[in-house]
């Protein structure tokens, strides 16, 4: 019985030892969260800034897409959304 009730004790203490490792981790993480949260908010707070006294990006330029040497550009079959429907036929 001796033996089984150390065996016992050691899976408890391991397990307090898991226990105290893992609370430490939340805590960092809560920690790094609230930093995290910290700059989103000073981001927002400055975006809303520049926003708020016009400034805009340029627009982004199109890029083309080129086919790789050595292999023709294939064109891409329309799918339900891209397709093109004919138009409507009156009839009457």
């Amino acid at each position: 019985m001796t033996e089984q009730l150390s065996e016992q004790q050691s899976h408890l203490q391991n397990l307090l030892e898991q226990r105290a490792t893992l609370i430490g981790e939340i805590n960092e993480l809560n920690s790094t969260a609230a930093a995290k949260r910290e700059l989103v908010l000073r981001a927002l707070g400055a975006i809303e800034y520049l926003q708020q006294i016009g400034v805009e990006l340029p627009a982004p330029e199109p890029v083309e897409e080129v086919a790789p040497e050595g292999e023709a550009a294939t064109e891409v079959p329309p799918t339900p959304e891209t397709e093109a429907l004919p138009a409507p036929v009156v009839e009457g």
